[in-house]
């Protein structure tokens, strides 16, 4: 009653809200368009780990948290020295070091160890390299600034690499493609509801009250301070895809109330008084999908976690209060593009997969065994840049640096000043020595090199020295994310601890190994969090032990074969999908489950037989099902083909092939499962059941024997 009461408040009220939710576009838009986006992975790394208390120091005490090579072909030292003195000028930059930072032109490079004179110059292709020191941290605007101002009086025979120009490359390429991403959905959509739906205009008032929700939500995201790119771009995607079952409900509800009820105000109150009962119970397993994204260590999964659980909320909110106004408003519109739907109602598809359970049986257990290998032998890459495309200037950078220098990394080392000038030289000795490391530069090494320490400038002194800390740069030949850098970490940290505990290792390779640590543990304990909550979420639906283990099972094998697949492609996917894709096709897609379930249930305790409580169960749901899962699949799979950011177009790839996979699973297994474990979970009920020839049976059968 208390829901009708606000069904009926809501119809009164339809302008008001429309016109509100006009007027909300506008702060929205506002928080949007000033809500920063963090571009950088690994800032969303546990504060308390030591790599990233390193950071804090680069900036603390050296005013840097950012450095880049740069590599310069073909060019003359006194034209290589001019353009380090543009460089010099760039806001933000706060160091350039290279061979004339130490010593004049006139003064001979062979007064350079040779190991150090290898490192930054190769004279078969006369190239030289230049470090470039940054006064702020890795994503800060400052430094994106500077990055795109040193390309700008670069010409094409110089390459800027590091993670700084991997950031602003990605930045470039996420906005260009973040309003495409969002049409693609649109137009996918509007295909897949133009053939589920019997009017034409109900889609655009379905996508125009969604679209409200999603700009609601992108917008509230200011109170957060910023998010990643990821979630800025998936974040729409992911709304529409999702609540787009809200609002089918709402409109089927709507048609149901209007064969009872002659007017239509009367009619969609009840349809609204319906719908909220029904999709917030079935929104809080979507929900519950993204909360448990936030507890992982990796807070990238809370900022989509936050973002993705409040879009849901708002969107339930937007299907009840903003679509039943359009709908009325626009009541006239939607008669006169009145057209029959196009899907069909898959006749006989119930009868026929109980009636063939065992058979989806024995395929479930036939497919579940490669499904569980490819799951667990998927390959997952960390490298960041390997998800951007060849083209851009900072991957090609990075290959030029590898085949130029052969260098794939640089690590840098704080060492506390604690430690005596004679260990730090022979600590470096001993680094130079680790395989795979090409150079070490610091101030020890310099003035190790002959230069005596007069001769230093006090800018570079400065760079590398601060009170407490000296800075040492290390240049790599092993790629970030491979074994061969990690072992190298390690052997690096191992030997800088065993001179002093409280030197530190820092820079992209030691993050990456941390990111590979951390996320290892934060896959298995979102899952284990998403598992239970959801668990939990069905378990007091239908007050069943049974239940939750036979609907969340069916899932868990829909998402086994989704993750598997790669395997047996060959293909490498970005770290996050195998974080994420799991919980989120969980908490979208057990839905299905539940609506088959929940229908199956009720025909049971109704005394229809156990044959036909799942046919007429699974009959009433495949439409639903189908349109569900279509809607979900349309909202991500353009945007997995279109995407050039591996990291979107993986994410979008795996959400969409799952969204099938899972309507598959549910359609078929379910049933079937539902078939094998009748009688446990019915077995509470037992009294109240029958089965013997007084036993109900479905409309279809009736009608037939009628016939």
């Amino acid at each position: 009653m208390a829901m009708l009461k606000l069904g009926e408040k809501i119809v009164s009220a339809r302008v008001v809200i429309l016109i509100l939710s006009l007027v909300l576009l506008i702060p929205a838009a506002y928080g949007y368009i000033k809500t920063r986006v963090n571009y950088d992975i690994l800032s969303y790394l546990p504060k308390d780990i030591e790599t990233m208390e390193g950071q804090d120091i680069l900036v603390d005490q050296f005013g840097t948290g950012a450095f880049s090579l740069y590599v310069v072909e073909g060019m003359e030292d006194k034209d290589v020295s001019a353009l380090k003195s543009k460089i010099e000028k760039v806001d933000h930059v706060s160091k350039v070091i290279w061979y004339d930072s130490f010593a004049d032109l006139s003064v001979p490079k062979d007064m350079l160890p040779e190991s150090l004179y290898d490192a930054f110059n190769n004279d078969e292709k006369n190239a030289t390299m230049m470090a470039i020191i940054f006064d702020d941290t890795t994503s800060a605007d400052g430094t994106m600034d500077a990055i795109e101002e040193i390309r700008s009086i670069s010409n094409k025979q110089c390459f800027l690499s590091g993670m700084s120009a991997v950031v602003v490359d990605t930045k470039k390429l996420s906005e260009k493609e973040t309003p495409i991403y969002v049409l693609i959905a649109v137009i996918l959509s509007s295909i897949i509801l133009a053939i589920t739906m019997d009017s034409i205009m109900i889609p655009v008032l379905f996508l125009a009250s969604i679209g409200m929700a999603i700009v609601y939500n992108l917008g509230s995201n200011i109170l957060m301070g910023q998010v990643s790119y990821i979630t800025k771009a998936l974040a729409a995607v992911l709304q529409l895809g999702v609540t787009m079952d809200y609002s089918i409900f709402l409109w089927h509800s709507y048609k149901a109330q209007q064969k009872e009820y002659t007017d239509k105000k009367e009619a969609m109150a009840h349809a609204i008084a319906e719908t909220i009962s029904s999709v917030v119970g079935s929104s809080i397993t979507t929900v519950a999908g993204f909360v448990a994204l936030c507890f992982m260590s990796f807070t990238l999964g809370l900022d989509l976690g936050i973002v993705m659980a409040k879009g849901v909320v708002l969107g339930v909110i937007a299907c009840v209060t903003i679509l039943p106004s359009l709908i009325l408003v626009f009541d006239k519109a939607i008669e006169k593009t009145t057209h029959r739907a196009i899907l069909p109602e898959f006749k006989g598809v119930g009868k026929f997969i109980a009636k063939h359970y065992k058979v989806f049986l024995v395929l479930f257990v036939i497919i579940l065994i490669p499904a569980i290998y490819g799951y667990n032998h998927t390959k997952v890459y960390y490298k960041l840049d390997s998800s951007l495309p060849d083209s851009l200037e900072s991957v090609q950078a990075n290959t030029e640096l590898a085949e130029v220098f052969n260098m794939n990394s640089t690590h840098m080392i704080l060492v506390t000043n604690d430690q005596s000038d004679k260990d730090t030289r022979n600590m470096m000795s001993d680094i130079e020595n680790i395989d795979g490391v090409k150079f070490c530069l610091g101030l020890d090494s310099i003035i190790g090199a002959g230069i005596p320490t007069d001769f230093i400038p006090s800018d570079v002194t400065e760079a590398l020295k601060s009170d407490d800390w000296q800075l040492i740069l290390v240049g790599s030949e092993y790629e970030v994310a491979s074994d061969e850098v990690n072992n190298q970490c390690t052997e690096i940290n191992n030997t800088i601890d065993s001179y002093n505990e409280k030197n530190m290792l820092v820079g992209e390779a030691p993050c990456t190994k941390d990111l590979i640590t951390i996320t290892d543990k934060d896959f298995a304990s979102v899952s284990t969090v998403s598992i239970g909550a959801i668990f939990i979420i069905i378990l007091c639906v239908f007050g069943s032990i049974s239940l939750p283990i036979v609907l969340v099972a069916v899932i868990e094998f829909a998402i086994f074969i989704n993750m598997g697949i790669p395997c047996f492609t060959g293909t490498e996917i970005p770290f996050i999908a195998s974080i994420v894709i799991g919980t989120i096709q969980l908490g979208a897609t057990v839905d299905y489950a539940i609506l088959m379930t929940t229908k199956y249930k009720r025909n049971r305790l109704n005394g229809y037989r156990k044959f036909d409580a799942v046919a007429t169960a699974c009959q009433e749901s495949v439409q639903s099902i189908v349109v569900s899962a279509l809607s979900f699949f349309a909202a991500t799979f353009g945007v997995g083909l279109y995407s050039d950011i591996d990291m979107i177009s993986a994410l979008c790839t795996l959400m969409a092939r799952g969204a099938l996979i899972s309507m598959c699973a549910v359609i078929l297994m379910l049933p079937s499962a539902l078939m094998l474990f009748d009688k446990v979970i019915m077995f509470r009920y037992r009294k109240n059941l029958m089965d013997g020839p007084s036993a109900k049976v479905s409309d279809e059968d009736t009608a037939a024997t009628q016939a």
